[in-house]
């Protein structure tokens, strides 16, 4: 694998906390498989039972019909990744929450093994009927995967009911963290789109006024899930986690890669949205961000790029089936200062890059 049209490094990004360094990419559409002919984007990816690293990438076919494909990745003499192995696909639309007679697909996988319960789980985009919503399943070796069905989101009288609004960028913690009444929970982040005038508190804002897209946190406690795997598809105590706030994630944010747990909090990468004023025209631009969770209550949000960690410069991020575009959905922890992350490319490659983890919390910028 060789750079692809990677820009020399910024004077400011050596000194940038969590500063993304590309290594290229790993995988681009097969033009002999119909399965990818509009593109290979936005994989999850998890260590297996057996060490290897997997990628579960976003298989688009024409027609924007979108399969979850698997896939091995593979390493040079000096451990950096060079390309994939493909093996075929893990999940393909089947359920009628995944397709319809219009359109449907399986799309953006995350994957995260699931420490309390010994199985990885994967959360996706279940597309019908032009309605995106989070579905859930699970698997014991990567292989073999069963479906638990759509996130059902509990609510209250009055608030903002969760179930009736698209959703997407689902993923779940690998570990037990803390929920608002303080039990063991699994907890998920999820971006709601609001419809118009919807507040969380289930107020209504001005007529017409869209409210921004943001990260949200549930939880399913952990003692019904262990009780039962079907519980994890049933979340409450829901609240805002974060919400746009730079120019550079303006329009919207939403999670990336599953949280990586450091020494002093959770690693969240996730994605914002903005427009790039350079093109004429309503041309959106996706960017790279992070913020570091605490380890116990990850409402707590200890640390948050004020600048993008990486953002789209190259050839294969600016020119795509969706231009401008760089989408981070899977990270490898190579030891404790290296995480290798994994990101969707203009919504038509993959391509990887290398992090150095700051060895304490850097000072809130």
């Amino acid at each position: 694998m060789s750079v692809i049209d990677t820009p020399p490094p910024t004077a400011d990004a050596p000194t940038m906390p969590f500063a993304l360094q590309r290594l290229g990419t790993v995988m681009r559409a097969n033009p002999d498989d119909p399965r990818e002919a509009w593109g290979v984007l936005n994989p999850g990816g998890v260590r297996g039972p057996d060490g290897d690293y997997y990628l579960f990438p976003r298989l688009v076919a024409e027609g924007n019909f979108s399969r979850i494909g698997r896939a091995r990745v593979l390493f040079d003499s000096a451990g950096d990744p060079t390309g994939v192995e493909r093996l075929g696909c893990a999940l393909e639309p089947r359920e009628p929450y995944e397709c319809s007679t219009q359109s449907g697909g399986v799309e953006d996988p995350r994957v995260t093994y699931l420490r309390p319960l010994g199985l990885y789980a994967m959360t996706y985009t279940a597309y019908a009927a032009h309605r995106p919503r989070i579905a859930l399943a699970v698997s014991p070796d990567l292989v073999e995967w069963q479906r638990l069905g759509l996130i059902q989101y509990t609510s209250k009288p009055g608030a903002l009911d969760l179930n009736n609004c698209i959703n997407k960028d689902g993923m779940i913690f690998p570990d037990v963290v803390a929920d608002p009444l303080g039990r063991p929970a699994l907890a998920l982040i999820h971006r709601p789109t609001p419809g118009l005038s919807q507040l969380a508190d289930g107020n209504h804002a001005a007529p017409g006024v869209r409210l921004p897209e943001a990260i949200w946190i549930s939880y399913a406690p952990l003692d019904e899930a262990r009780a039962d795997l079907r519980k994890l598809t049933h979340v409450g105590g829901h609240r805002v986690l974060l919400a746009p706030l730079a120019d550079w994630e303006a329009i919207k944010i939403g999670g990336g890669a599953p949280p990586v747990r450091l020494s002093y909090g959770w690693l969240l990468l996730y994605h914002g949205v903005s427009v790039d004023r350079i093109q004429a025209g309503d041309h959106r631009r996706y960017c790279a961000g992070a913020a570091i969770l605490d380890l116990d209550d990850p409402t707590v949000v200890l640390y948050r790029s004020s600048c993008p960690i990486l953002e789209p410069e190259t050839g294969f991020e600016s020119d795509g089936v969706v231009p401008n575009v760089v989408f981070p959905t899977a990270a490898d922890q190579r030891g404790p200062d290296r995480l290798d992350v994994y990101y969707g490319a203009a919504d038509t490659a993959v391509g990887v890059a290398r992090m150095t983890i700051p060895p304490t919390l850097p000072t809130p910028e």
